[in-house]
């Protein structure tokens, strides 16, 4: 029978110490040497490019293995999009969320036309296994005329809301955590490697980022716990490491 070699195959470092600077980098509010001073502190010497280059080969794998094992999205779809801007040049970044505030997909692109809300509608459909029963934006004439173009989205109710009324928070409030991290980083640059991070950056920071506000610290805890073991998992690690505990 032929083995089948690891993820980690040819990289000099332990899975642990991959794995712990890849879900740092997209959990928390960190930069590159942020992380390096970490690690260093823990007896890792490792320079901030290795661990861009870990981010960049390992991120996508893993958003993509929790992606795929997240709940069922729900039936309500509430899409919105922002505005960002790279090396000075606006570009607007399109999003979808559940009900629950969980993210569906992204989509980074230049216009807000009706190509661009039916390739972005187009994608949303391609990563959930069903169309929705409802969904919910802003009152941008792209959204009705992409959507009558999209058979899968014929049938499904399509409420408008002001944006200025902010009824449409599920999605709104969805974009803080990206805002944060854009002013962390002193703003995106490439369009390309910007689509690449925050594809990352939603299912990895979501998948930790429990409401702990509405939980008991007991049942906190319990839950936080059986994420790290979903992670450890994904990422191919038998054990939490004593040496980043």
């Amino acid at each position: 029978m032929k083995k089948t070699k690891s993820l980690y195959h040819g990289h000099r470092f332990p899975a642990s110490i991959i794995s712990y600077a890849v879900r740092w980098y997209f959990r928390f509010q960190l930069s590159l040497r942020d992380i390096e001073e970490l690690l260093f502190e823990r007896g890792v010497t490792v320079s901030h490019e290795t661990i861009r280059r870990w981010c960049e080969k390992f991120g996508a794998g893993f958003a993509h293995r929790l992606r795929t094992d997240r709940r069922k999205p729900g039936s309500t779809w509430h899409l919105d999009e922002m505005f960002v801007s790279l090396r000075g040049e606006p570009w607007l970044l399109w999003r979808a969320v559940d009900e629950r505030g969980v993210e569906l997909d992204i989509l980074l692109q230049k216009r807000r036309a009706k190509a661009a809300a039916k390739r972005f509608f187009k994608r949303v459909l391609a990563a959930c296994a069903e169309a929705p029963k409802k969904i919910v934006t802003d009152q941008l004439r792209s959204y009705p005329a992409a959507k009558a173009e999209v058979p899968e989205l014929a049938n499904v109710k399509h409420v408008f809301v002001k944006a200025c009324a902010r009824s449409n928070n599920r999605a709104e409030n969805s974009h803080q955590p990206t805002r944060e991290r854009e002013r962390r980083m002193r703003g995106f640059r490439l369009p390309e490697r910007t689509q690449s991070f925050l594809s990352c950056f939603g299912p990895i920071r979501q998948h930790f980022a429990l409401k702990r506000h509405l939980l008991r610290a007991s049942l906190y805890r319990k839950q936080l716990a059986a994420r790290f073991d979903a992670w450890r998992l994904f990422t191919g690690i038998a054990q939490a490491p004593s040496i980043v505990c």
